[in-house]
């Protein structure tokens, strides 16, 4: 049964055209030399305010900006090694209104128009890591002067100017309904509420509430971790517990200031919090994003680098045995089958991993800017702060307590509030894609 359910919402979660554009360079270099990058992939996200690109390459490439768009709204990058077959052109996301890709004289030209005037602001290259086999050529985009009227959200896909437009299905671009199958014959008036409201024991099903929740403000629950009589790995010079606290602290600082979110804190001083308290207090304050932060640790003083982890499959099924058998995940799921009930949490549980997964990588590329990464920087654990079914919750190893290097960074005020804003644009990114709008369901 379970089968079938992945196979039916699998074609749903295929229309994601509208939630991020995701345009394939497949074929933009017919035959390129050793030395020269062939273009994969172009990737827009964002918004009127800040857009991230992504082009993905095959190999490393550098390029030099002509015009960061700040005089014309026009902003052209040239790359000495990248091979284009043929010109190419599509339509862009956000700040970007067109692109096109053109051969030159031994130079590849790529030219953003945007929707108004705005500059380049950052430029990085990821390699290769977790997975993903090209290397990720990033520019962020920010917008000047006052920001334009919101404008309703695209129902549907923005056609391509040319063939190469191509829809990512990472993520649903539109709500998945689950009836109760034991729901009176008279559906006509179903109600739509989100998994979150459906799930939490506390919360109403009622278009009312939804339409309250989707007009909040996003709450997004940072977990400093240890604390109390648990310090945590040991530095040098200082404790996991107390460096956690501190970039806690000034996460939600961070935060605040934008006007955009709740912050709440597991601990907002030296306490012990049990793990199973920290997961309660997020479904309790009704949780739109959870981040965990902590500090690794090694018997090696030379291995240092960030990582980030998410619900593994064994942590899938510690939260499943929890929700059915009296465990401290108390989840009111509709319906008097056993069978259904199971299907929907499967359900929930496999959305709150896309979306979980989906900001883990989002947060990879901001940090990278300010931190070394492992080698394999996304992971995957059963850790107990990760399980809630329902809220999308990631666990952040900041960098090792145990290299002088990373420990020095976590103490040092300046650079701790420079992580911490690098994982703040990166909340901020992530809940600016439509994709990261709540899941619907129908209820009785």
């Amino acid at each position: 049964m379970r089968t079938r359910f992945a196979s039916m919402f699998g074609a749903c979660w295929g229309r994601l055209a509208a939630c991020t554009a995701v345009l394939s360079l497949a074929g933009v270099a017919a035959s390129h030399g050793a030395e020269s990058a062939a273009a994969l992939k172009l990737r827009f996200g964002g918004d009127q305010t800040q857009t991230r690109v992504v082009l993905e390459l095959d190999q490393a490439a550098r390029a030099e900006v002509v015009s960061d768009g700040a005089q014309d709204g026009h902003v052209v990058l040239t790359f000495a090694k990248l091979k284009v077959g043929d010109d190419l052109d599509g339509q862009g996301k956000g700040l970007v209104k067109a692109w096109s890709l053109e051969k030159g004289l031994g130079k590849a030209r790529l030219s953003f128009d945007l929707s108004r005037h705005g500059r380049i602001t950052r430029r990085f290259l990821l390699p290769p890591s977790d997975g993903v086999t090209s290397y990720r050529y990033v520019m962020d985009i920010e917008a000047e002067g006052a920001a334009p009227p919101p404008q309703p959200a695209p129902t549907a896909p923005q056609p391509a100017r040319t063939r190469v437009l191509k829809a990512s299905s990472i993520l649903p671009s539109a709500p998945v309904v689950i009836p109760d199958p034991e729901a009176p014959a008279q559906v006509a008036g179903l109600q739509k509420v989100s998994l979150t409201d459906l799930l939490a024991t506390p919360r109403k099903s009622s278009v009312k509430t939804a339409a309250k929740a989707v007009a909040a403000k996003k709450v997004i629950v940072i977990d400093a971790g240890h604390g109390g009589h648990d310090p945590g790995a040991l530095g040098n010079r200082s404790h996991e517990k107390d460096v956690t606290l501190a970039a806690a602290r000034t996460l939600k600082a961070r935060l605040e200031r934008s006007g955009r979110f709740r912050v709440v804190l597991t601990r907002d001083s030296d306490v012990y919090v049990p793990l199973e308290n920290r997961v309660k207090i997020a479904r309790a304050a009704g949780a739109d994003l959870f981040i965990s932060l902590h500090a690794d640790s090694g018997g090696d003083p030379k291995v240092r680098g960030a990582t980030v982890y998410t619900l593994s499959d064994h942590g899938v099924d510690r939260a499943t045995h929890s929700v059915f058998n009296g465990g401290f995940i108390d989840v009111q799921l509709p319906g008097r089958d056993l069978s259904v009930k199971q299907i929907l949490l499967d359900l929930t549980q496999r959305t709150t991993r896309n979306r979980s997964g989906a900001f883990a990588e989002t947060l990879l590329e901001h940090i990278s800017t300010e931190t070394p990464l492992l080698r394999r920087s996304h992971r995957d654990a059963g850790y107990m702060v990760l399980l809630a079914p329902d809220v999308p919750a990631v666990l952040l190893e900041m960098g090792f307590i145990t290299s002088p290097e990373d420990e020095a960074q976590l103490n040092d005020a300046d650079r701790r509030e420079k992580l911490m804003g690098a994982v703040a644009e990166a909340i901020e990114g992530y809940f600016a894609d439509p994709a990261s709008a709540p899941t619907q369901v129908a209820t009785q």
